[in-house]
């Protein structure tokens, strides 16, 4: 791994440029779309013609753009209740017994933290009612790969938050079936209906609604970047969770962090992708050097250490700062999805980081991915700075309570009157008032 010794140089790195935008620049991308449509356009209009057709021709665009994009005509849309029964005889009673802990444990934690929160109240006639959304669409990634952690960490908390229908959308394998343990994971964590859909077509499906697929009042989860983009753009139309990018993890480590596991861990989120970013901050020259060299050796014997190559060369760092001071000043300038703590009296530090997805302490971030509690969806690409991970609090709205008895009405109607002729809303002021005349006649105000 590049070691950066200069503070300049770690910002500048560290600050770099959009993962949107770099995503739109990758040669991948840009075939991919010539493929698609014939010509050279950008991502963003791709998804714009997409998300136009879904709407337009509902469930035939997406069969249409299911034998176009993923090579593969469609029966149906939806899985059957049968499809997810027969999945379990599919799935191994290790993964499926894994699956469930993980569960109670996000089940545990997200209504603990619902319970704590206590957001109802009514005070002096004024106060807040919260309820639960009535749908909610999640997105899971899938095609080649599986992520039956992701259905867990988005729905359990929606459905802690009472939402009354949470449905998911997932591309389909290429035999066109959804891979066993989503089906199982889904099963688990009780999700309403699948869908095999998937790309900026599935976030069309989930926004507008087809025949088949419900529209929704907010769209959830990480996907690639016509993903990304599709929720930017329906943004609106319907709620979204935010816009999820490349993972990413920082490593603050002092003289006393493990230099064995400190590679682990840079390694662990490296094997992502080739755009996920793994970076270690340390004040110790010593130690940088042996992650670099430990980073090597276990590199040397992953099964995915091509992609981890690739993400550690273009996107991945060991910076070596003067003291912890310089290096959380950097962590807030990033405001990295995780940060990890591998120093001396770690929790002394807490209060001093304004601007992290998920901070780890004695566990690899890997546990908080599978069986922590807290959900795995956290905000990327300094989005950590004005957003936060996924909660029950992202399905709660709320409805303000004005419960004012004709005293209270007394006091503030002739301020409010007096306003509202100030702005030139005169039948503002008169509503008022013709309360307030009922009340000097001794009447009700309401």
């Amino acid at each position: 791994m590049k070691i950066i010794r200069d503070l300049g140089a770690a910002k500048s790195l560290l600050l770099g440029h959009s993962t949107i935008e770099f995503a739109e620049a990758l040669p991948g991308v840009k075939q991919r779309i010539r493929e698609i449509f014939d010509e050279d356009i950008k991502p963003d209009e791709a998804v714009r013609r997409i998300l136009s057709e879904v709407h337009s021709r509902g469930d035939q665009a997406l069969f249409d753009f299911g034998r176009k994009i993923d090579g593969m005509g469609l029966a149906q849309l939806e899985v059957t209740k049968g499809e997810i029964a027969e999945s379990y005889k599919k799935v191994d009673k290790e993964l499926v017994s894994a699956l469930q802990l993980a569960a109670d444990r996000v089940h545990a934690f997200h209504l603990t933290q619902k319970q704590k929160l206590g957001l109802d109240f009514v005070e002096k006639g004024l106060g807040f009612i919260v309820s639960a959304l009535d749908r909610v669409g999640v997105y899971i990634p899938g095609g080649r790969a599986y992520y039956p952690s992701t259905v867990l960490m988005t729905v359990i908390p929606a459905k802690v938050a009472g939402v009354t229908e949470v449905i998911i959308a997932t591309p389909p394998a290429p035999d066109g079936t959804v891979p066993a343990p989503t089906l199982v994971a889904a099963d688990i964590a009780k999700v309403s209906r699948v869908f095999k859909v998937g790309g900026a077509q599935a976030i069309a499906a989930l926004a507008y609604g087809t025949k088949s697929i419900p529209k929704v009042d907010k769209i959830c989860g990480p996907g690639n970047i016509f993903v990304t983009l599709a929720k930017k753009q329906v943004y609106g139309t319907v709620a979204i969770d935010g816009l999820h990018g490349p993972t990413e993890t920082v490593i603050i480590a002092d003289d006393s962090a493990n230099p064995v596991f400190c590679a682990a861990d840079l390694l662990a989120q490296a094997e992502h992708d080739e755009m996920a970013s793994a970076i270690l901050i340390t004040a110790s020259s010593r130690l940088a050097e042996e992650v670099s060299e430990e980073v090597k050796r276990q590199l040397a014997k992953l099964e995915r250490r091509i992609i981890a190559k690739q993400s550690l060369e273009q996107n991945g760092a060991i910076v070596v700062v003067t003291n912890i001071d310089e290096a959380i000043q950097l962590v807030n300038l990033y405001a990295p999805e995780h940060l990890c703590l591998m120093i001396k009296d770690a929790r002394s530090y807490l209060s001093r980081i304004r601007h992290a997805g998920g901070i780890f302490i004695g566990a690899p971030e890997a546990i908080g991915d599978y069986t922590a509690g807290p959900s795995h969806v956290m905000p990327t690409g300094r989005t950590a700075r004005f957003s936060s991970p996924l909660s029950v609090l992202d399905f709660l709205k709320i409805s303000i309570l004005i419960d004012l008895s004709d005293k209270d009405l007394s006091l503030l109607g002739p301020a409010s009157a007096t306003i509202a002729r100030a702005e030139g809303l005169i039948a503002h002021a008169v509503s008022v008032e013709v309360r307030l005349e009922q009340l000097g006649k001794g009447g009700a105000g309401k």
